[in-house]
């Protein structure tokens, strides 16, 4: 059964950016891990400042061997980096994972 990990991103107006191209830069680091299936950044449009951050999974498992693996890296030094080897300073202020089970879906008609 296919899950879902929505990760809330606080982020601030002054920062909406930065986040924007470090999430373009590191675009690739996803897509061939085994076991995904979809991702979006979402963009709030008006009321908050919480982007969305919408991956879709074939199971726990894979989600859990990426966070191990090409995410942690990416996030320990390994991609957006900063002159002189240090790592950037986050975008976001605050961070929260939603997870989901996929139990029902549909698609567009004669597809």
């Amino acid at each position: 059964m296919s899950v879902v990990k929505i990760n809330v991103l606080t982020v601030p107006q002054e920062q909406r950016e930065t986040l924007e191209k470090r999430f373009a830069s590191r675009a690739h680091a996803v897509e061939s891990s085994d076991g995904f299936e979809w991702f979006e950044l979402l963009r709030p449009v008006e009321g908050t400042d919480d982007y969305l951050v919408y991956t879709r999974w074939r199971d726990e498992a894979s989600f859990q061997a990426w966070m191990e693996g090409p995410m942690k890296a990416a996030h320990q030094g390994g991609g957006g980096g900063a002159e002189g080897g240090e790592r950037p300073k986050p975008a976001a202020s605050g961070s929260t994972v939603w997870s989901f089970e996929v139990v029902q879906q549909t698609g567009p008609a004669g597809v």
